[in-house]
Protein backbone atom coordinates (compact mmCIF):
# COMPACT_ATOMS: atom_id res chain seq x y z
CA UNK A 1 0.00 0.00 0.00
CA UNK A 2 2.79 2.48 -0.74
CA UNK A 3 5.29 3.60 2.00
CA UNK A 4 3.20 6.02 3.98
CA UNK A 5 -0.25 4.77 5.43
CA UNK A 6 -3.62 5.70 3.42
CA UNK A 7 -6.98 6.38 5.51
CA UNK A 8 -10.17 5.52 5.57
CA UNK A 9 -12.68 7.22 8.09
CA UNK A 10 -15.52 5.89 9.34
CA UNK A 11 -18.10 8.67 10.48
CA UNK A 12 -22.16 8.24 11.81
CA UNK A 13 -25.21 10.03 11.45
CA UNK A 14 -25.55 10.26 15.34
CA UNK A 15 -24.17 8.92 18.46
CA UNK A 16 -23.92 5.24 19.02
CA UNK A 17 -25.13 3.97 15.66
CA UNK A 18 -21.94 1.20 15.34
CA UNK A 19 -19.16 3.22 14.17
CA UNK A 20 -16.84 1.58 16.31
CA UNK A 21 -18.08 -1.89 15.68
CA UNK A 22 -17.77 -0.96 12.08
CA UNK A 23 -13.93 0.26 12.45
CA UNK A 24 -13.47 -3.24 14.03
CA UNK A 25 -14.69 -4.85 11.56
CA UNK A 26 -13.40 -3.39 8.93
CA UNK A 27 -9.63 -3.75 10.51
CA UNK A 28 -10.16 -6.98 11.01
CA UNK A 29 -11.44 -7.52 7.26
CA UNK A 30 -8.30 -5.44 6.02
CA UNK A 31 -5.68 -6.98 8.06
CA UNK A 32 -7.69 -10.82 6.56
CA UNK A 33 -6.54 -9.02 3.36
CA UNK A 34 -2.75 -9.46 4.33
CA UNK A 35 -2.65 -5.38 4.87
CA UNK A 36 -0.95 -3.95 8.04
CA UNK A 37 -3.42 -2.29 9.92
CA UNK A 38 -4.12 0.00 12.55
CA UNK A 39 -7.26 2.21 14.11
CA UNK A 40 -7.01 6.00 15.07
CA UNK A 41 -9.87 8.25 16.86
CA UNK A 42 -8.69 11.54 17.25
CA UNK A 43 -10.89 11.95 20.44
CA UNK A 44 -12.62 9.48 21.89
CA UNK A 45 -14.85 10.73 25.07
CA UNK A 46 -15.51 7.70 27.06
CA UNK A 47 -15.24 6.54 30.79
CA UNK A 48 -13.94 2.92 29.46
CA UNK A 49 -10.26 3.11 29.51
CA UNK A 50 -7.24 1.22 29.33
CA UNK A 51 -3.66 0.57 29.60
CA UNK A 52 -1.12 0.55 26.88
CA UNK A 53 1.87 -1.87 27.31
CA UNK A 54 4.08 1.94 27.98
CA UNK A 55 1.46 2.04 31.12
CA UNK A 56 -0.33 4.66 29.42
CA UNK A 57 -4.24 5.22 28.84
CA UNK A 58 -6.36 5.47 26.14
CA UNK A 59 -9.50 4.26 25.07
CA UNK A 60 -10.66 0.27 25.41
CA UNK A 61 -12.41 1.01 22.02
CA UNK A 62 -9.20 1.71 20.42
CA UNK A 63 -7.77 -1.17 22.44
CA UNK A 64 -10.35 -3.70 21.23
CA UNK A 65 -9.75 -2.15 17.78
CA UNK A 66 -6.04 -2.67 17.90
CA UNK A 67 -6.59 -6.35 19.35
CA UNK A 68 -8.76 -6.27 15.55
CA UNK A 69 -5.82 -5.65 14.08
CA UNK A 70 -3.73 -8.08 16.03
CA UNK A 71 -1.20 -4.85 17.32
CA UNK A 72 -0.12 -3.40 20.57
CA UNK A 73 -2.52 -0.71 21.41
CA UNK A 74 -0.38 3.02 21.35
CA UNK A 75 -1.46 6.58 22.41
CA UNK A 76 -1.65 7.58 18.85
CA UNK A 77 -3.92 5.44 18.40
CA UNK A 78 -6.17 7.63 20.68
CA UNK A 79 -4.15 10.51 21.46
CA UNK A 80 -7.00 12.96 23.10
CA UNK A 81 -9.20 11.30 25.44
CA UNK A 82 -12.07 12.87 27.63
CA UNK A 83 -13.41 11.31 30.60
CA UNK A 84 -16.49 13.33 31.58
CA UNK A 85 -16.52 13.87 35.29
CA UNK A 86 -19.47 15.85 35.08
CA UNK A 87 -22.23 17.13 33.15
CA UNK A 88 -20.18 20.32 32.00
CA UNK A 89 -16.79 19.01 32.92
CA UNK A 90 -13.84 16.37 31.75
CA UNK A 91 -10.61 15.24 32.71
CA UNK A 92 -8.42 15.50 29.06
CA UNK A 93 -5.94 12.79 28.58
CA UNK A 94 -3.42 13.78 26.05
CA UNK A 95 -0.93 11.03 24.51
CA UNK A 96 -1.88 9.02 27.43
CA UNK A 97 -1.40 10.90 30.50
CA UNK A 98 -3.84 13.45 32.12
CA UNK A 99 -3.56 16.44 30.99
CA UNK A 100 -6.21 19.08 32.24
CA UNK A 101 -9.63 19.25 34.04
CA UNK A 102 -11.63 21.71 31.85
CA UNK A 103 -15.00 22.51 31.14
CA UNK A 104 -16.96 22.88 27.78
CA UNK A 105 -15.95 25.66 27.53
CA UNK A 106 -12.14 25.71 28.34
CA UNK A 107 -11.80 22.58 26.43
CA UNK A 108 -13.04 24.28 23.29
CA UNK A 109 -10.28 27.07 23.63
CA UNK A 110 -7.61 24.19 23.28
CA UNK A 111 -8.75 22.29 20.74
CA UNK A 112 -6.60 23.67 18.28
CA UNK A 113 -3.63 22.41 20.04
CA UNK A 114 -5.04 19.12 20.37
CA UNK A 115 -6.06 19.38 16.58
CA UNK A 116 -2.15 19.74 16.09
CA UNK A 117 -1.37 16.80 18.53
CA UNK A 118 -3.67 14.25 17.04
CA UNK A 119 -2.44 14.91 13.61
CA UNK A 120 1.00 14.73 14.54
CA UNK A 121 -0.29 11.00 16.46
CA UNK A 122 -2.33 10.28 12.40
CA UNK A 123 1.47 10.96 10.67
CA UNK A 124 3.04 8.74 12.96
CA UNK A 125 0.91 5.99 12.64
CA UNK A 126 1.10 6.77 8.74
CA UNK A 127 4.80 5.99 8.71
CA UNK A 128 4.28 2.57 10.32
CA UNK A 129 0.87 1.14 8.65
CA UNK A 130 -0.49 0.58 5.49
CA UNK A 131 -3.79 1.43 6.32
CA UNK A 132 -5.63 3.90 9.12
CA UNK A 133 -9.06 3.37 9.88
CA UNK A 134 -10.71 6.44 11.59
CA UNK A 135 -13.38 6.35 13.49
CA UNK A 136 -15.63 9.38 14.31
CA UNK A 137 -17.23 10.89 17.30
CA UNK A 138 -21.07 11.24 17.57
CA UNK A 139 -22.60 13.14 14.62
CA UNK A 140 -20.47 14.47 11.93
CA UNK A 141 -22.87 17.11 11.08
CA UNK A 142 -23.13 18.76 14.35
CA UNK A 143 -23.25 22.09 12.74
CA UNK A 144 -22.40 24.26 15.62
CA UNK A 145 -19.64 22.50 16.56
CA UNK A 146 -17.90 21.95 13.53
CA UNK A 147 -15.62 25.03 13.12
CA UNK A 148 -14.25 23.70 16.28
CA UNK A 149 -14.17 20.06 14.89
CA UNK A 150 -10.91 17.73 15.60
CA UNK A 151 -12.20 14.10 15.20
CA UNK A 152 -15.06 13.53 11.83
CA UNK A 153 -14.69 15.81 8.71
CA UNK A 154 -11.85 18.01 8.93
CA UNK A 155 -10.19 15.07 10.97
CA UNK A 156 -10.59 13.25 7.24
CA UNK A 157 -9.68 16.01 5.57
CA UNK A 158 -6.63 16.47 6.94
CA UNK A 159 -5.87 12.81 6.48
CA UNK A 160 -7.21 12.98 2.86
CA UNK A 161 -9.47 10.09 3.42
CA UNK A 162 -12.54 8.80 1.94
CA UNK A 163 -15.58 8.59 4.17
CA UNK A 164 -18.23 5.97 4.81
CA UNK A 165 -20.97 7.16 6.82
CA UNK A 166 -22.81 4.95 9.28
CA UNK A 167 -26.48 4.98 9.44
CA UNK A 168 -28.78 3.23 12.58
CA UNK A 169 -32.31 1.52 11.26
CA UNK A 170 -32.71 -0.09 13.62
CA UNK A 171 -33.28 3.25 15.40
CA UNK A 172 -35.86 4.56 13.25
CA UNK A 173 -35.77 7.42 10.22
CA UNK A 174 -32.16 6.08 8.15
CA UNK A 175 -33.25 7.69 4.99
CA UNK A 176 -33.72 11.32 6.72
CA UNK A 177 -30.40 10.46 9.19
CA UNK A 178 -28.22 10.37 5.82
CA UNK A 179 -30.00 12.73 3.77
CA UNK A 180 -30.29 15.32 6.75
CA UNK A 181 -26.65 14.80 7.26
CA UNK A 182 -25.60 15.34 4.22
CA UNK A 183 -27.53 18.59 3.93
CA UNK A 184 -25.95 19.96 6.91
CA UNK A 185 -22.71 20.10 5.37
CA UNK A 186 -21.04 21.81 2.64
CA UNK A 187 -20.66 20.69 -0.84
CA UNK A 188 -17.05 20.10 -0.41
CA UNK A 189 -17.72 17.83 2.49
CA UNK A 190 -20.55 16.37 0.74
CA UNK A 191 -17.74 15.29 -1.63
CA UNK A 192 -16.01 13.87 1.28
CA UNK A 193 -18.50 11.36 1.68
CA UNK A 194 -17.95 8.23 -0.58
CA UNK A 195 -21.40 6.64 0.79
CA UNK A 196 -22.92 4.49 3.43
CA UNK A 197 -23.27 1.86 5.72
CA UNK A 198 -26.91 1.07 6.95
CA UNK A 199 -26.35 -0.71 11.00
CA UNK A 200 -28.53 -2.90 12.74
CA UNK A 201 -31.11 -4.16 10.21
CA UNK A 202 -33.72 -6.78 11.32
CA UNK A 203 -35.42 -8.67 9.28
CA UNK A 204 -35.66 -9.94 5.82
CA UNK A 205 -32.77 -7.89 3.80
CA UNK A 206 -34.26 -8.65 -0.05
CA UNK A 207 -37.45 -5.92 1.09
CA UNK A 208 -34.48 -3.32 1.77
CA UNK A 209 -33.46 -3.77 -1.95
CA UNK A 210 -36.01 -0.21 -2.59
CA UNK A 211 -34.66 1.48 0.49
CA UNK A 212 -31.01 0.77 -0.93
CA UNK A 213 -31.81 1.84 -4.60
CA UNK A 214 -33.73 4.84 -3.23
CA UNK A 215 -30.88 5.91 -1.25
CA UNK A 216 -28.00 5.44 -4.30
CA UNK A 217 -30.69 7.36 -6.50
CA UNK A 218 -31.34 9.71 -3.83
CA UNK A 219 -27.56 10.99 -2.73
CA UNK A 220 -25.61 9.52 -5.96
CA UNK A 221 -23.37 7.89 -3.46
CA UNK A 222 -23.14 4.07 -2.97
CA UNK A 223 -24.48 1.84 0.06
CA UNK A 224 -21.52 -0.66 0.75
CA UNK A 225 -23.83 -3.00 2.71
CA UNK A 226 -26.60 -3.44 5.27
CA UNK A 227 -25.16 -5.14 8.24
CA UNK A 228 -27.88 -7.28 10.17
CA UNK A 229 -28.19 -7.66 13.98
CA UNK A 230 -25.94 -9.71 15.39
CA UNK A 231 -26.65 -11.66 18.35
CA UNK A 232 -24.17 -14.57 17.90
CA UNK A 233 -21.02 -13.24 18.96
CA UNK A 234 -20.09 -10.23 21.85
CA UNK A 235 -17.48 -7.32 20.76
CA UNK A 236 -17.11 -4.56 23.76
CA UNK A 237 -19.45 -1.76 24.25
CA UNK A 238 -17.74 1.74 23.87
CA UNK A 239 -19.74 3.71 26.41
CA UNK A 240 -22.69 3.22 28.76
CA UNK A 241 -25.30 3.99 26.46
CA UNK A 242 -25.24 0.66 26.01
CA UNK A 243 -26.43 -0.13 29.70
CA UNK A 244 -28.45 3.50 30.27
CA UNK A 245 -31.83 1.77 30.67
CA UNK A 246 -31.25 -0.18 33.65
CA UNK A 247 -34.51 -1.65 34.44
CA UNK A 248 -35.53 -2.36 38.02
CA UNK A 249 -35.40 -6.63 38.37
CA UNK A 250 -37.84 -9.15 40.02
CA UNK A 251 -36.04 -12.79 39.63
CA UNK A 252 -38.09 -15.46 37.77
CA UNK A 253 -39.03 -18.76 40.19
CA UNK A 254 -36.80 -21.20 39.47
CA UNK A 255 -34.30 -18.92 37.73
CA UNK A 256 -30.86 -18.43 37.44
CA UNK A 257 -29.10 -16.80 40.17
CA UNK A 258 -28.18 -13.10 39.52
CA UNK A 259 -25.67 -10.33 40.74
CA UNK A 260 -26.59 -6.77 39.94
CA UNK A 261 -24.09 -4.21 38.85
CA UNK A 262 -24.96 -1.06 40.09
CA UNK A 263 -25.18 1.63 37.44
CA UNK A 264 -23.38 4.54 38.61
CA UNK A 265 -23.69 8.15 37.19
CA UNK A 266 -19.97 8.41 36.50
CA UNK A 267 -19.69 4.72 35.61
CA UNK A 268 -16.24 3.54 34.36
CA UNK A 269 -15.37 0.42 32.51
CA UNK A 270 -17.93 -1.64 32.50
CA UNK A 271 -16.42 -3.64 30.22
CA UNK A 272 -14.61 -5.52 33.31
CA UNK A 273 -17.88 -7.83 34.13
CA UNK A 274 -18.56 -9.23 30.25
CA UNK A 275 -16.67 -12.48 31.08
CA UNK A 276 -19.96 -12.62 33.67
CA UNK A 277 -22.47 -12.37 30.62
CA UNK A 278 -20.84 -15.47 29.31
CA UNK A 279 -22.05 -17.28 32.43
CA UNK A 280 -24.81 -19.46 30.87
CA UNK A 281 -26.25 -20.34 34.40
CA UNK A 282 -26.08 -16.91 35.29
CA UNK A 283 -27.74 -13.56 35.33
CA UNK A 284 -25.72 -10.10 35.13
CA UNK A 285 -28.16 -7.15 35.72
CA UNK A 286 -27.43 -3.23 35.68
CA UNK A 287 -29.17 -1.31 37.98
CA UNK A 288 -29.79 2.31 38.13
CA UNK A 289 -33.11 3.14 40.63
CA UNK A 290 -32.63 1.78 44.42
CA UNK A 291 -34.23 -1.49 45.25
CA UNK A 292 -33.98 -4.43 47.78
CA UNK A 293 -31.09 -6.27 47.00
CA UNK A 294 -31.92 -9.99 49.23
CA UNK A 295 -32.87 -11.79 45.92
CA UNK A 296 -29.33 -11.07 44.48
CA UNK A 297 -26.34 -13.17 44.83
CA UNK A 298 -23.97 -10.54 44.71
CA UNK A 299 -23.76 -6.92 44.31
CA UNK A 300 -20.81 -5.45 42.40
CA UNK A 301 -19.69 -1.32 42.58
CA UNK A 302 -18.11 -0.66 39.46
CA UNK A 303 -15.23 1.69 38.90
CA UNK A 304 -16.20 5.14 38.59
CA UNK A 305 -14.73 8.73 37.22
CA UNK A 306 -15.88 10.85 40.19
CA UNK A 307 -16.03 8.65 42.80
CA UNK A 308 -17.14 11.61 45.57
CA UNK A 309 -20.17 12.51 43.48
CA UNK A 310 -21.18 9.18 42.70
CA UNK A 311 -20.54 8.33 47.11
CA UNK A 312 -23.28 11.22 47.57
CA UNK A 313 -25.54 9.60 44.80
CA UNK A 314 -25.81 6.91 46.70
CA UNK A 315 -26.90 8.01 49.77
CA UNK A 316 -29.25 10.44 48.49
CA UNK A 317 -30.87 8.13 46.24
CA UNK A 318 -31.01 5.40 49.14
CA UNK A 319 -28.51 3.09 47.40
CA UNK A 320 -26.20 3.59 50.43
CA UNK A 321 -29.07 2.50 52.68
CA UNK A 322 -29.89 -0.91 50.55
CA UNK A 323 -26.33 -1.87 50.01
CA UNK A 324 -25.28 -2.02 53.64
CA UNK A 325 -28.53 -3.60 54.98
CA UNK A 326 -27.67 -6.29 51.91
CA UNK A 327 -23.63 -6.55 53.53
CA UNK A 328 -25.03 -6.76 57.06
CA UNK A 329 -27.72 -9.56 56.41
CA UNK A 330 -24.47 -11.63 55.13
CA UNK A 331 -24.70 -10.56 51.16
CA UNK A 332 -21.25 -10.54 49.24
CA UNK A 333 -20.15 -7.49 47.54
CA UNK A 334 -17.01 -6.62 45.46
CA UNK A 335 -15.87 -2.86 44.32
CA UNK A 336 -13.69 -2.45 41.68
CA UNK A 337 -11.82 0.58 41.71
CA UNK A 338 -13.72 3.44 42.30
CA UNK A 339 -16.32 1.12 43.91
CA UNK A 340 -13.43 -0.38 45.52
CA UNK A 341 -12.57 3.36 47.65
CA UNK A 342 -16.51 3.75 48.09
CA UNK A 343 -16.57 1.02 50.41
CA UNK A 344 -13.95 2.28 52.70
CA UNK A 345 -15.12 4.98 55.41
CA UNK A 346 -14.12 7.95 54.00
CA UNK A 347 -12.69 9.16 50.63
CA UNK A 348 -10.41 12.42 51.31
CA UNK A 349 -9.71 14.97 48.48
CA UNK A 350 -7.35 17.54 50.24
CA UNK A 351 -6.67 19.17 46.66
CA UNK A 352 -10.01 19.27 45.06
CA UNK A 353 -8.93 16.54 42.23
CA UNK A 354 -12.91 15.67 41.67
CA UNK A 355 -14.33 19.18 43.14
CA UNK A 356 -14.47 21.39 46.02
CA UNK A 357 -11.48 19.93 48.23
CA UNK A 358 -13.25 17.44 51.18
CA UNK A 359 -13.69 14.48 52.55
CA UNK A 360 -16.60 12.19 51.63
CA UNK A 361 -18.36 9.67 53.80
CA UNK A 362 -18.00 5.60 52.53
CA UNK A 363 -19.84 3.18 53.04
CA UNK A 364 -17.98 1.80 55.78
CA UNK A 365 -17.75 -2.12 54.52
CA UNK A 366 -13.90 -2.47 54.54
CA UNK A 367 -11.89 -1.26 57.10
CA UNK A 368 -9.85 1.63 54.53
CA UNK A 369 -9.92 4.84 53.49
CA UNK A 370 -8.88 6.52 50.44
CA UNK A 371 -6.67 9.43 49.66
CA UNK A 372 -7.12 11.16 46.29
CA UNK A 373 -4.14 12.81 44.66
CA UNK A 374 -2.18 12.59 41.64
CA UNK A 375 -0.17 11.42 39.46
CA UNK A 376 -2.91 8.86 38.26
CA UNK A 377 -1.73 5.36 38.38
CA UNK A 378 -1.94 3.42 34.78
CA UNK A 379 -0.89 0.13 35.39
CA UNK A 380 -0.72 -3.46 33.14
CA UNK A 381 -0.73 -5.33 36.34
CA UNK A 382 0.24 -9.51 37.37
CA UNK A 383 -0.89 -10.79 40.31
CA UNK A 384 -2.03 -13.34 42.05
CA UNK A 385 -4.30 -14.72 44.60
CA UNK A 386 -3.82 -17.60 46.56
CA UNK A 387 -1.83 -19.20 44.14
CA UNK A 388 -3.61 -18.23 40.81
CA UNK A 389 -2.20 -15.99 38.66
CA UNK A 390 -3.74 -13.82 36.74
CA UNK A 391 -3.57 -10.13 34.95
CA UNK A 392 -5.43 -6.91 34.37
CA UNK A 393 -4.85 -3.11 34.74
CA UNK A 394 -5.05 -0.04 37.05
CA UNK A 395 -6.06 3.56 36.35
CA UNK A 396 -6.85 5.48 39.71
CA UNK A 397 -5.79 8.39 41.27
CA UNK A 398 -5.45 8.55 44.88
CA UNK A 399 -3.86 5.45 47.16
CA UNK A 400 -5.67 3.53 49.69
CA UNK A 401 -4.75 3.00 53.30
CA UNK A 402 -5.91 -0.21 55.55
CA UNK A 403 -6.53 -0.06 58.94
CA UNK A 404 -7.57 -4.01 59.20
CA UNK A 405 -8.55 -6.88 56.65
CA UNK A 406 -6.43 -8.69 54.41
CA UNK A 407 -5.54 -8.11 50.96
CA UNK A 408 -6.67 -9.91 48.61
CA UNK A 409 -3.93 -10.16 46.27
CA UNK A 410 -0.42 -9.94 45.76
CA UNK A 411 1.03 -7.72 42.84
CA UNK A 412 4.27 -9.57 41.13
CA UNK A 413 4.54 -7.28 38.49
CA UNK A 414 3.85 -3.80 37.14
CA UNK A 415 4.49 -2.43 33.17
CA UNK A 416 6.62 -5.31 33.13
CA UNK A 417 8.72 -4.45 36.35
CA UNK A 418 8.33 -7.23 39.41
CA UNK A 419 7.50 -5.90 42.42
CA UNK A 420 6.52 -6.70 46.03
CA UNK A 421 2.90 -5.86 46.43
CA UNK A 422 -0.51 -5.87 47.17
CA UNK A 423 -3.92 -4.76 46.34
CA UNK A 424 -7.05 -4.82 47.59
CA UNK A 425 -8.97 -5.90 51.11
CA UNK A 426 -11.21 -8.65 51.98
CA UNK A 427 -13.22 -8.11 55.38
CA UNK A 428 -12.95 -10.51 57.87
CA UNK A 429 -15.89 -12.39 57.24
CA UNK A 430 -14.71 -12.56 53.41
CA UNK A 431 -17.86 -11.30 52.15
CA UNK A 432 -16.58 -8.09 50.90
CA UNK A 433 -13.99 -7.42 48.80
CA UNK A 434 -12.25 -4.11 47.01
CA UNK A 435 -9.71 -4.14 44.84
CA UNK A 436 -7.87 -1.43 42.07
CA UNK A 437 -7.85 -4.35 39.20
CA UNK A 438 -9.99 -3.80 36.18
CA UNK A 439 -9.69 -6.99 34.38
CA UNK A 440 -10.08 -9.16 36.85
CA UNK A 441 -12.65 -11.32 35.37
CA UNK A 442 -10.48 -12.26 32.23
CA UNK A 443 -8.87 -15.09 34.03
CA UNK A 444 -11.01 -18.10 33.82
CA UNK A 445 -10.10 -19.54 36.89
CA UNK A 446 -9.52 -16.63 38.58
CA UNK A 447 -13.87 -16.13 37.95
CA UNK A 448 -14.55 -19.48 38.75
CA UNK A 449 -12.51 -18.84 42.28
CA UNK A 450 -14.90 -15.43 42.85
CA UNK A 451 -18.13 -17.48 42.04
CA UNK A 452 -17.08 -19.89 44.60
CA UNK A 453 -16.23 -17.36 47.07
CA UNK A 454 -20.24 -16.33 46.88
CA UNK A 455 -21.38 -19.58 47.27
CA UNK A 456 -21.75 -20.53 43.13
CA UNK A 457 -19.56 -23.06 42.52
CA UNK A 458 -21.75 -24.82 40.16
CA UNK A 459 -21.66 -21.99 37.73
CA UNK A 460 -19.82 -23.26 34.68
CA UNK A 461 -17.02 -20.61 33.25
CA UNK A 462 -16.17 -20.25 30.03
CA UNK A 463 -12.70 -21.43 29.25
CA UNK A 464 -12.35 -19.41 26.23
CA UNK A 465 -12.79 -15.54 26.92
CA UNK A 466 -10.67 -12.56 27.56
CA UNK A 467 -8.00 -12.09 24.70
CA UNK A 468 -8.71 -15.25 23.21
CA UNK A 469 -12.31 -14.90 22.92
CA UNK A 470 -12.38 -11.34 21.74
CA UNK A 471 -9.98 -12.50 18.69
CA UNK A 472 -12.20 -15.36 18.06
CA UNK A 473 -14.90 -12.71 18.05
CA UNK A 474 -13.44 -10.30 15.50
CA UNK A 475 -12.98 -13.22 13.21
CA UNK A 476 -17.06 -13.41 13.41
CA UNK A 477 -17.30 -9.85 13.09
CA UNK A 478 -15.72 -9.51 9.93
CA UNK A 479 -17.09 -13.09 8.68
CA UNK A 480 -20.60 -11.45 9.29
CA UNK A 481 -19.59 -7.93 7.77
CA UNK A 482 -17.93 -9.66 4.72
CA UNK A 483 -21.42 -11.43 4.02
CA UNK A 484 -23.12 -8.46 4.19
CA UNK A 485 -20.69 -5.47 2.91
CA UNK A 486 -18.92 -4.93 -0.84
CA UNK A 487 -15.58 -5.61 1.04
CA UNK A 488 -14.39 -5.43 -2.96
CA UNK A 489 -15.57 -1.60 -3.06
CA UNK A 490 -14.23 -0.72 -0.15
CA UNK A 491 -10.64 -2.06 -1.14
CA UNK A 492 -10.76 -1.30 -4.57
CA UNK A 493 -11.32 2.71 -2.36
CA UNK A 494 -7.98 2.12 -0.48
CA UNK A 495 -6.44 1.03 -3.98
CA UNK A 496 -7.17 4.09 -5.81
CA UNK A 497 -5.99 6.58 -2.99
CA UNK A 498 -2.33 4.72 -2.91
CA UNK A 499 -2.34 4.77 -6.63
CA UNK A 500 -2.60 8.20 -6.41
CA UNK A 501 -0.21 8.44 -3.44
CA UNK A 502 2.31 7.10 -5.72
CA UNK A 503 1.32 9.28 -9.15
Amino acid sequence: MGKRGVCLAILGTGSDVGKSIVTTAVCRLLLNRGLRVAPFKAQNMSNNSGVTPEGLEMGRAQIVQAEACRIPPHVDMNPVLLKPTSDVGSQVVLNGKAWLEASSRGYYQKKEYLFKQSCAALDRLREQYDVIVMEGAGSCAEVNLMDNDIVNLRAAKYAEAPVILVADIDRGGVFAQIVGTLACVSPEQQEQISGFIINRFRGDLSLFRSGVDWIEEKTGKKVYGVLPWFKHFHIEAEDAVVIEKAPGYRPATGGKPAIAVVKLPHISNFTDFDPLLHCDDLELVYLSQPQSLKNFQAVILPGSKSTCSDLEWLESTGWKKEITTFAEAGGHVLGVCGGYQMLGSHVHDPDGIEGAPGSTRGLDLLPVETILKAPKTTTLTDFNWQGIKGRGYEIHMGQTHHSGGAPLVQVEQRNQQACEDTDGCISENHRVIGTYMHGLFDTPAITEKWLQSIDLSHVKVDQIYGPVARDKAYDQLAEHAAANLDVEAIFQLLEQLRKEQTK
